[in-house]
């Protein structure tokens, strides 16, 4: 049998001529194996209405924050020109009165809010098949950044998907995704969220940020509160620049050079203590069993001795 896309699959319309304004579905580059369902079978199945009510979440997460000026516009335009492009559900695993999402969530939450069904198609996928589908539906409508692909990859990976499974849900190869896994095992996922979509950083930049972040000895929290500060009401692409700049100006602390330390003695040639010369400091330690209140004559008479030391050095 030949290797399909699961989204021609699933999108493609029958062989009966479509109507005139009817969408020609996106296909996407590559191919991944039949989905255990023919294709004449996913063909003949007919676009439903569903209560947007009925439809729950499902899949993994595959954007890192909303736009709230591109949901308004999807709103609108749905209000406008009806829904144009369906949604893909399946039964729910746990609830038969009810559906899980796979793609289209945007759709099912712009629907809701304007009252409206939803169109779907609702196939009975597992949750390979699932995953697989929302993957390649979100590569093929709307480019993820790079770093939710790299979140969406590591959220498969995590929940036990293989290497080329992850490689046919975003659309891309092995090379790409092993970078993909650099940067998650270098830049926590708490930061990842607290960046954001970041959509204008490209995949350069973030394996030179995984860099970085290898060479900071700053804690998680201080990371974030320094480029949530320095970024404060800014966008996503801005808190980036702001992490990038902050670990860039770092510079890796060189250890101090040891102090060079001499013993001091008194008059009577008894040690006394020790005295430490370094680049910017000179440490002075007295030992109480050796001193004898000789420190504590010496803290008072301090001021006493500095203004000798001055006079004599002026000369006066």
């Amino acid at each position: 049998m030949s290797r399909k896309n699961i989204l021609q699959g699933l999108m493609a319309g029958t062989p009966s001529p479509a109507p005139a304004a009817a969408e020609r579905p996106r296909a996407t580059k590559g191919a991944i194996g039949a989905v255990s369902r023919s294709i004449a079978d996913l063909k003949a199945r007919a676009v439903i209405e569903v209560d947007p009510f009925l439809i729950d979440a499902g899949g993994l997460q595959d954007r890192l924050e909303s736009d709230a000026a591109e949901d308004a516009e999807l709103a609108r335009s749905i209000a406008t020109y009806g829904q144009q492009v369906p949604v893909l559900v399946r039964p729910h695993p746990t609830d038969e009165n009810r559906f899980q999402i796979v793609y289209g969530r945007r759709r099912v939450l712009a629907l809701r809010d304007l009252g409206q069904p939803v169109k779907a198609l609702v196939r009975d996928l597992d949750d390979r098949e699932a995953v697989l589908a929302q993957g390649q539906e979100n590569t093929a409508r709307r480019d993820l950044s790079f770093i939710e692909k790299v979140n969406f990859a590591r959220q498969m990976a995590d929940a036990g998907y293989d290497r080329k499974a992850i490689c046919d849900a975003l659309s891309v190869d092995k090379t790409l995704i092993s970078r993909m896994v650099s940067v998650s095992e270098r830049v926590p996922v708490a930061l990842i969220e607290a960046i954001g979509a970041a959509s204008g950083i490209g995949r350069d930049r973030w394996l030179a940020l995984a860099e970085l972040m290898e060479k900071t000895d700053d804690d998680l929290d201080t990371l974030i509160s320094t480029m949530s500060l320095t970024a404060e009401g800014q966008g996503s692409d801005q808190r980036f620049e702001a992490l990038f700049s902050y670990l860039s100006g770092q510079r890796r602390r060189e250890p101090p050079a040891p102090l060079r330390t001499e013993p001091i003695t008194g008059h009577d040639g008894r040690p006394l203590g020790d005295v430490s010369r370094g680049a910017a400091s000179v440490v002075l330690r007295l030992r109480r069993s050796h001193a004898k209140g000789f420190e504590e004559w010496l803290l008072q008479n301090l001021p006493d001795l500095h203004r000798s030391w001055q006079s004599d050095r002026n000369g006066k």
